[in-house]
């Protein structure tokens, strides 16, 4: 038996520790050892019933998609080997699959019949260990240990750019200036890949102390505490990052022509807000403007968002991590605290005493 952070879906914070059986060997022959996961906004719906599948015949769900792990055993023909760091690939394909499954392409699935680790259909990573095949995970540079735990989120905006570039070929294209609302853990890493990409980034966020002010500073970007309509910026590109509507508005509407939009951020529903589509219709149409909304990623994007963080500044990347707790202080992790970029749960930490619990 082993140690899970685990939910009952659609039970409202019904998050606990619980023993599980170990990792059998059809989820995966490669097995591997967890080492951290990373909380995000998904986790906090889950707990709070929004959603959230258990796998067939389980009645709970363990969470984690953001993880970070060590082969521990792994076949000679798999491409990897004991102590390898790798991290797990949250979406799986459908079963049938769909076109889209089929390609590889599993973020764009057709059907919704896909599973996700920690979140629908699959248990996640917030487990002492857990096994997939090799196909399911991304090994990563042994320097990325202490930040690893970040590739799952910078899939996402590595995901985003490569859209935004691939939009872009639709015709001229020639980005200088771009603009990224909210200063959050995906906010920031939409900022390092734009900043990796020699663009003038400007990030947009409300708080105007903490460390996130200074974390955009250290990236070579701008950063904003006023509105967008107020800072006079037209952007070439925008990746909106809050899902916060007065903010998404200001990111169709502020920019320049040609100018591409993607939303990352993910809205909550059942307040209306007045917006006069016509104008907003007009506005795309006569400045041949591209929004798009970009969510999950695939194998390709957890190649390019490693590739990402092997070439930032890991003492930077350190600093996105605001705190680590061991997984038995997972209600406190889940207290939101004013400095929070990025709260990561260690798992080596009180491993040992676990397997000598099971």
């Amino acid at each position: 038996m082993m140690r899970a952070l685990a939910v009952t879906p659609g039970k409202k914070d019904s998050l606990h520790l619980r023993e599980v059986p170990d990792p059998g060997t059809g989820e995966g022959r490669v097995l591997v050892e967890s080492l951290a996961v990373g909380l995000c906004g998904t986790d906090s719906e889950i707990i709070a019933a929004d959603y959230g599948e258990a796998p067939p015949g389980q009645d709970y769900l363990v969470l984690g998609h953001e993880n970070l792990g060590r082969v521990i055993d792994a076949p000679p023909d798999s491409g990897l080997a004991k102590g390898d760091l790798v991290v797990g690939i949250v979406r799986r394909p459908d079963p049938e699959p769909c076109k889209a499954c089929a390609g590889g392409e599993w973020d764009m699935c057709l059907n919704g019949k896909y599973t996700e680790h920690g979140i629908k259909g699959l248990d996640g990573f917030a487990r002492d260990r857990w096994r997939a095949d090799a196909d399911a995970m991304v090994k990563l540079d042994s320097r990325l240990q202490d930040v690893g735990v970040l590739l799952e989120p910078t899939t996402i905006v590595a995901k985003a750019w490569e859209q935004v570039n691939r939009i872009g070929q639709r015709a001229f294209f020639d980005p200088h200036t771009a603009v990224v609302t909210g200063a959050g853990p995906v906010g920031l890493l939409a900022a390092l890949l734009g900043v990796q990409q020699g663009l003038d980034v400007h990030v947009f966020d409300i708080v105007t102390d903490g460390p996130k002010p200074q974390l955009v500073r250290d990236l070579g970007a701008t950063y904003h505490s006023e509105p967008l309509p107020d800072s006079g910026i037209k952007p070439n590109v925008l990746v909106e990052c809050t899902g916060v509507t007065p903010v998404v508005l200001d990111a169709l509407t502020c920019r320049a022509q040609d100018a591409i939009t993607c939303l990352t951020g993910v809205s909550a529903t059942g307040k209306q807000t007045r917006v006069d589509v016509g104008a907003l219709n007009r506005e795309e149409v006569l400045m041949n403007g591209v929004v798009f909304g970009s969510v999950n990623a695939n194998r390709r994007h957890y190649d390019a968002g490693a590739e990402a963080l092997a070439k930032a500044d890991p003492e930077w990347l350190r600093r996105l991590i605001s705190r680590r707790l061991p997984l038995e202080s997972f209600a406190e992790a889940f207290k939101h605290q004013p400095d929070d970029v990025k709260v990561v749960l260690d798992l080596e930490a009180g491993a040992d005493e676990g397997n000598e619990r099971s």
